[in-house]
């Protein structure tokens, strides 16, 4: 079955998360991901541990369906394959430093020059420009820096920083919507452009209503913990074996709950009776909810709730999430063959393509697994010539 982004050609010279996250996305849903890498050593994130077999479940968590190939873009024989590739390419994606590719002559204004087309995906700390773009980042500096931590942790607790990587993969994403958005416009057009995508940039555009929140008041949000800024209820509650989050969205909802867990008088009382009430009343209306919750098993609640048609779920960890039977239906959980580690899970696609879907049709590649292949398909090399590009020191000792 064909996909989405066949016949697509993305030069990945990226390494670590935001960039890789990008080209994960459009290689799953079918682009030729070719992912440029460092002679001897790769990407950094082939370093990171946990290791299987001498390889990175972090590195292939986040480049499977790509093919590897080792270039020293130091080496004049390395530049001269790179430009030849730049040709043949759809999209380059990169997130060094601002400055460092083009102190390599490999700027979007240097190759565009030889390819009107290029799609030029630059992913940085803080972007192109500004007084910041200089400096060096990563996902936990950005994530202090572009408020998250602030408003995230427990009430009157210390700023904690999100899980995951959200710096990182929300630049991720916002890259690749870049990229398809760029594409839309070069079908009409014929000519490529330039994105430019700050991970701090994006850390502000995720605030979601916390900076309304601070222009309707003069006050920054703080940390709250698991309870929603301005709905309610919504948030955990304790039961007699656990805990459920509910969210109970809209006073029809409120109503619904209160009859749920025989607390009617709740829904009769004045303090309650709409959201911005509830909102004054927060305490008394957290008091009595949780006293009726305490009552039942989490899978008691979970029963009614869901038989009222009213939001809840339970707090999962790491494994219930990968053995959750709605999580197994989607997909969500794929097992992939590495050549190296076996069988490793992975997340699977969440883009639900009805008539050209995604697929994980390859594992994360070795360090310079697919240099030969490459340069036959893309450029029609020879393997004569592919031997003298190696003796010439174009692929470093990784090709």
């Amino acid at each position: 079955m064909s996909q989405a982004l066949d016949g697509l050609r993305v030069l990945d010279l990226s390494r670590v998360l935001a960039g890789p996250y990008t080209t994960m996305v459009l290689a799953d849903l079918g682009a030729d991901v070719v992912k440029i890498e460092m002679p001897g050593t790769g990407d950094d994130a082939r370093a990171f541990p946990p290791h299987v077999s001498g390889e990175s479940v972090y590195f292939m968590s986040l480049n499977r369906n790509k093919r590897s190939m080792t270039l020293d873009l130091k080496n004049p024989s390395g530049r001269e394959l790179f430009l030849e590739l730049v040709q043949e390419a759809d999209v380059l994606v990169e997130n060094f430093r601002p400055g460092a590719m083009a102190r390599l002559g490999l700027a979007y204004d240097d190759l565009e020059v030889l390819n009107p087309r290029l799609i030029y995906a630059a992913l940085s700390g803080f972007g192109q420009t500004g007084p910041y773009s200089p400096r060096a980042a990563y996902d936990s500096v950005l994530q202090a820096m572009g408020g998250i931590m602030s408003i995230t942790g427990p009430a009157e607790g210390q700023p904690t920083r999100v899980g995951t990587s959200i710096a990182d993969i929300t630049a991720g994403l916002f890259g690749a919507i870049g990229i398809l958005a760029a594409l839309s416009k070069r079908h009409e057009t014929g000519v490529g452009q330039m994105i430019d995508v700050a991970m701090l940039d994006c850390q502000v555009a995720i605030l979601e209503n916390a900076i309304a929140r601070y222009t309707a008041t003069g006050v920054a949000p703080g940390p709250i913990g698991n309870r929603h800024p301005s709905v309610f209820p919504f948030e955990p509650f304790d039961t007699a074996d656990g805990q459920l989050m509910v969210a109970a969205g809209n006073d029809a909802l409120w109503a619904r709950l209160c009859a749920v867990i025989d607390c009617e008088e709740l829904a009769d009382d004045p303090r309650f009776a709409t959201n911005p009430l509830r909102h004054e009343n927060y305490d008394a209306m957290r008091t009595a909810l949780a006293e009726a919750f305490s009552r039942r098993t989490t899978a008691e609640w979970q029963r009614l709730l869901d038989d009222a048609g009213i939001p809840n779920g339970p707090i999962n960890d790491v494994a219930d999430v990968v053995n959750d039977p709605q999580v197994q239906a989607r997909g969500m959980i794929q097992t992939v063959e590495h050549p190296t580690a076996g069988e490793t899970l992975l997340p699977g696609i969440p883009i639900k393509l009805g008539a050209t879907p995604g697929a994980i049709r390859r594992p994360a590649p070795l360090l310079g697994e697919h240099t030969a292949e490459i340069l036959s398909e893309w450029l029609g090399q020879s393997s004569a010539r592919i031997v003298q590009w190696r003796k010439q020191g174009a692929f470093g000792s990784g090709g």
